[in-house]
């Protein structure tokens, strides 16, 4: 069903449920406002609203297509807006988007959702439980819904810093498989995408600060900066993150360059420790009748003392060296 709700308010109590299959009612006092809930509708639902409330053919458009930034447009005196909503699937936790457009008119507010998973009955229920909040009137509507895509934004980010904060302990104690590495390396790629997202939603959010609209009250700038502050810090986190995971993998590429600098020098240690007995043995090797000690009755013994004072030489020399 693509109507989740459709509501009527007067003076931020509930007065009676819309039922979108027949005509839609018209408000009766000024203070009243419809607020009507979408997830992604069908042609003839949204043709229906388009004609009643006047909306704009070009918002509608964009409206029913989930790929847009986010962006607020003023259609006379309907204001369009656009928020992208994040979450995490799949059993890597990648980052996956949603759209939700917004229609905001003096008295109504027209959601419609595309991909999101978190629905927006959380925020209907809150509302109506506190109805001298609720009677500021579609624009406080719009702050609210906007909010809790923004605090959408901060459970991902959560989930994801508990994550990375496991890979820099894991790579500071042991190396990174090649899975864990590749885990990195995607979910900075998905950051980098999630920044994009931030960039036009912080522009977003600083307009309704910074313009004056006529869909929106003077009352309600207050809570439109605090929604501004939260996705500044949202984009600062992410921004750190990304810091964070950069860090990780410099540090894990480190870690295997000093790794394999040891056994590089352990290996040399070694190949030189037994170079030693290796010429000693290659030179009395040689089938020549005449050479010195060949004969000696001490010969033997005496080479392989040679042989392993030299050899206990090298090992002490390495191995207080570091090189063993």
């Amino acid at each position: 069903m693509s109507v989740i709700a459709a509501r009527i308010y007067r003076d931020g109590r509930l007065l009676t449920d819309v039922d979108l299959a027949k005509p839609i009612p018209t408000l009766e006092k000024k203070e009243d406002f419809i607020w009507i809930g979408l997830h992604e509708p069908e042609a003839a639902t949204i043709k229906t609203i388009q004609q009643h409330f006047g909306l704009h053919e070009l918002a509608v458009e964009d409206a029913l297509d989930p790929r847009h930034l986010p962006k607020m447009e003023s259609y006379g005196e309907t204001l369009f807006v656009v928020a992208r909503t994040v979450h995490l699937e799949g059993p890597d936790d990648r980052i996956a988007y949603g759209n939700t457009a917004i229609f905001l008119g003096r008295q109504f507010i027209i959601t419609v959702r595309h991909g999101s998973m978190r629905g927006h009955a959380p925020i209907r229920q809150q509302l109506e439980a506190t109805p001298w909040l609720l009677k500021h009137g579609p624009d406080y509507v719009l702050h609210a819904i906007l909010d809790f895509i923004v605090d959408g934004y901060f459970d991902v980010i959560d989930i994801l810093e508990e994550q990375v904060l496991a890979m820099e302990d894991q790579a500071l104690e042991s190396f990174l498989n090649r899975a864990q590495t590749a885990r990195l390396f995607t979910l900075r790629r998905d950051l980098f995408r999630l920044q994009r997202i931030l960039g036009p939603m912080e522009d977003l959010a600083n307009r309704f600060v910074n313009i004056d609209m006529p869909q929106l009250d003077n009352d309600i700038d207050p809570y439109f900066r605090d929604l501004a502050d939260h996705v500044r810090r949202v984009n600062y986190r992410v921004a750190g993150l990304r810091d964070t995971l950069t860090s990780v993998i410099e540090t894990s590429g480190l870690l295997e360059q000093q790794r394999q600098g040891v056994i590089t020098r352990q290996l040399a240690a070694w190949a030189a420790i037994l170079a030693v007995p290796t010429a000693i043995a290659g030179i009395y090797g040689m089938n020549f009748d005449f050479m010195p000690e060949l004969h000696w009755k001490y010969g033997y013994a005496a080479v392989l003392g040679v042989m392993f004072v030299i050899c206990g030489t090298l090992y002490y020399r390495f191995k207080r060296s570091g090189w063993l």
